[in-house]
């Protein structure tokens, strides 16, 4: 099968439609991130109540992700991507006239059920259209897309927020997500045909298979600690930041976001340095650096949280790129289903922990939600320290060869 390859006019529309697609994606799962504090105020719920919002979103992408790769199999890869950011731009725009908390809930649902349909795919997309040689830094413009998205949307939510309404937010962005959304039909290029397409039977067996490889198994472990980090420190940080003594606007907590940039070049450098110094050294030493970044925001001064943040958010997007590229080398065959299951492992993360570290913030505080932070972290570290180097250590060797 002919891939495409690095410095073809087709690499560069790839590279530049999955950036987009990220971008779109991410732009629109997180818009509510920020104004968790908001909805908690405007509807008179708690703190782990508004986290619904995005938890809620995320639990049902990583559901409907099982389906949509099998989906993807017999409609097309490329089809179901460019559906699904449609659709998903249309109701990220539809949500800015919720009438009340419920129904914000019941659009944030649906926004998660319909955006399913990008993440595993693309990866999956890149797994199997790229050359080898290329898949690392393609994966990281894509991940690059989703921060800037994840960055883009928050601060837009913010500074539009405290300009006009939230609902206001949503509309403007959900116009601009469809603008990109078309952008992105027109530039991705059609991937290869397949020669025979699979029976559901086969997609679900492709699962089961995925589960009792212990390679993968590992990373999709790793992938639900790392992203049930990530969620709880962007989940409470502004009910954080609005407090005594910083009681900063949503316009700041939005821009403090901008931090995202740091997430966009770590997946891109950190990427490049695994191909170098070996994927297994530069995933220990972006979880170590995301665990250094959470305790930085102990300290109580503004700018060191700003800072622990920075360096939390580059080791994450590190570990994130290099663990995602793992998935998609290791997964001989059925790649679309290995994403899938790496990313509902992700997104499960993201729900369930985003969610049930409200406890943490309601019972203890800060000081307990980073230590939480911090404990799923080191055990995410011990997993590579034991289980991961030297299943690294073969595949290197194996593609030296």
């Amino acid at each position: 099968m002919t891939t495409i390859q690095s410095g073809t006019k087709e690499y560069k529309r790839a590279k530049l439609a999955l950036f987009i697609g990220g971008f779109v994606t991410f732009a629109t799962v997180y818009t509510t991130q920020p104004l968790m504090p908001v909805f908690a105020e405007e509807f008179n719920v708690s703190a782990p109540a508004a986290s619904l919002t995005l938890s809620l979103t995320t639990g049902f992408l990583a559901i409907i992700m099982l389906g949509s790769a099998s989906l993807s199999e017999r409609i097309g890869m490329k089809n179901i991507m460019v559906f699904s950011m449609i659709i998903t731009s249309c109701l990220g725009l539809l949500s800015s006239f919720s009438p009340n908390f419920i129904s914000l809930l019941i659009f944030r649902a649906l926004i998660g059920i319909f955006v399913a349909g990008v993440p595993s795919i693309a990866m999956a997309f890149i797994g199997e259209e790229f050359h080898l040689k290329a898949r690392a830094i393609i994966m990281g413009f894509y991940i690059s897309g989703s921060s800037i998205g994840g960055m883009t949307g928050r601060i837009l939510t913010g500074l539009l927020t405290d300009l006009f309404t939230w609902r206001t937010a949503f509309i403007i962005i959900g116009v601009g997500a469809l603008i990109l959304s078309f952008s992105f039909w027109y530039l991705l290029p059609k991937p290869q045909p397949q020669l025979k397409k699979k029976e559901w039977a086969t997609g679900w067996r492709s699962y089961k298979l995925h589960l009792t490889n212990k390679q993968l198994l590992f990373l999709f472990i790793l992938s639900f600690l790392l992203m049930g980090s990530f969620a709880t420190m962007y989940n409470y940080i502004g009910f954080l930041l609005t407090e005594p003594p910083y009681k900063l606007s949503q316009t700041v907590i939005g821009f403090i976001f901008i931090v995202y940039l740091f997430g966009s070049f770590s997946s891109i450098y950190m990427g490049a340095k695994a191909a170098q110094y070996g994927k297994s050294f530069i995933l220990k030493l972006s979880i170590i650096l995301t665990i250094c970044g959470a305790a930085l925001t102990l300290l109580p001064t503004l700018i060191f949280k700003i800072i622990g943040i920075s360096l939390f958010t580059f080791g994450f997007f590190g570990s994130h790129s290099i663990a995602s590229t793992l998935v998609a080398e290791r997964a001989k065959v059925n790649k679309t289903q290995a994403s899938s299951l790496y990313l509902l492992c992700y997104y499960l993360g993201s729900s369930f922990v985003g969610s049930f570290s409200g406890y943490f913030w309601e019972h203890f505080h800060w000081i307990g939600v980073i230590a939480f932070i911090c404990s799923l972290l080191a055990i995410g570290f011990v997993l590579v320290l034991v289980f991961g180097s030297a299943k690294f250590h073969q595949i290197q060797r194996r593609q030296s060869m």
